[in-house]
């Protein structure tokens, strides 16, 4: 029993460890060797250089040409602390960079192939510069073919710089990149990490699934969630805000009724001859066309002369009074003639009155009119 124990362990340790390079190593789990970081080209590691000469060339844009005019002898001076031999020429409107004897980092190709890239692109040269360190990348997003009208795509494209370029501001700081927004294309140079975001908010404005804004906002609450150790290895899910897109209602197109499928083409309509021939003005003169067409004015003339003079008439014409208007006049007059006389009977017993008692002329007036005393019939003496 202790035998067949003794093989399975000696088993299980042989499939473990195939070979000498699948044995643990020293440096395995050593906290202080950073795997991420990318160490800087020393030229003793290639000491004799490249083999092949290799050489990129891109075109460049006609209004580009006089600032690249300005701004080459720098770039070519940068280049040359590399190895890099770059041609500008005017004439076919291109840039190139090829290797030379001198060069020994076989990847700073690569990197001054991205800076041409980047000054085609209206990358400023003192920036476009930065490319070549290790620590720097670049990525140039094309967005022309992502939305095809053209009115769309500028707003779209105007959504991601914002007001004063606030909105693209506001991305530069969060993902720490340099983006640039021209034509149909968008450069960012920055980290793999920054780059990544950066493709992903430009893609999402430009396809219309999430504006940049929440973009943002998202991202400030990363970093805030970044600077608490204990949510390190959590999900961070919960933290961050949903936005669900609304449908906004648009204008439903008016689907035309499609008629029932005949064979037969519709009928030809008559032609300016035909209808001519009907009415049997083809077969007169010049003259009396021309006389026909001239009453034809005159008479259109007359009706449009006399429809403007009654529109001119209508506002002097008095508007007719009706019979309930009479009735209701008749009846005011009426009021106002019973009201004088009540007033000038009041006014009489009141003088009477006056030197007899003191009255409020006001009370008075305002009082009920009071029935005039009936005069007593004298008996007649005669019998």
């Amino acid at each position: 029993m202790e035998v067949e124990n003794a093989t399975e362990v000696n088993l299980e340790q042989k499939k473990k460890h195939k070979g000498k390079h699948d044995k643990p190593k020293p440096w395995d789990e050593d906290p202080n060797i950073d795997r991420w970081k990318v160490e800087k080209f020393d030229p003793s590691w290639n000491p004799d250089g490249l083999l092949e000469v290799s050489s990129f060339s891109t075109i460049f844009p006609r209004y580009r040409e006089k600032y690249l005019q300005e701004a080459w002898p720098k770039v070519k001076s940068a280049l040359k602390e590399y190895g890099i031999v770059a041609e500008l020429n005017l004439v076919e409107g291109s840039m190139t960079v090829s290797t030379t004897r001198k060069t020994r980092d076989p990847y700073i190709i690569i990197k001054a192939r991205d800076l041409i890239k980047l000054l085609s692109r209206s990358v400023p040269a003192p920036q476009a510069v930065k490319i070549l360190d290790d620590e720097m990348q670049c990525d140039i997003i094309k967005i022309g073919n992502l939305v095809r009208n053209k009115e769309r795509f500028v707003k779209r494209r105007q959504r991601l710089v914002g007001p004063n370029s606030s909105t693209l501001k506001a991305l530069e700081i969060l993902t720490g990149c340099y983006i640039l927004v021209q034509g149909n294309t968008v450069a960012a140079m920055g980290s793999f990490k920054g780059l990544k975001q950066v493709r992903r908010i430009v893609e999402d404005c430009i396809e219309n699934k999430m504006h940049p804004v929440y973009h943002i906002k998202i991202l400030m609450m990363k970093k805030e969630l970044e600077k608490d150790p204990a949510l390190k290895d959590e999900n961070w899910d919960r933290f961050l805000p949903n936005f669900k897109k609304k449908n906004v209602q648009t204008k439903k197109v008016k689907s035309k009724e499609k008629k029932p499928y005949t064979p037969f083409p519709p009928p030809q309509q008559p032609s300016k001859i035909d209808q001519e021939l009907e009415s049997g003005e083809y077969f007169l003169s010049e003259k009396k066309k021309f006389a026909k067409k001239w009453q034809e004015k005159q008479e259109k003339q007359a009706e449009k002369t006399a429809e403007n003079k009654r529109k001119r008439e209508e506002a002097f014409v008095p508007p007719k009074e009706t019979a309930k208007q009479d009735s209701n006049d008749s009846d005011n007059k009426e009021d106002v003639t019973a009201l004088a006389k009540s007033l000038k009977q009041k006014a009489k017993e009141f003088g009477k009155k006056k030197s007899l008692q003191n009255i409020n002329a006001e009370e008075y007036i305002s009082a009920p009119t009071a029935e005039p005393p009936s005069k007593k019939k004298k008996k007649s003496k005669h019998t």
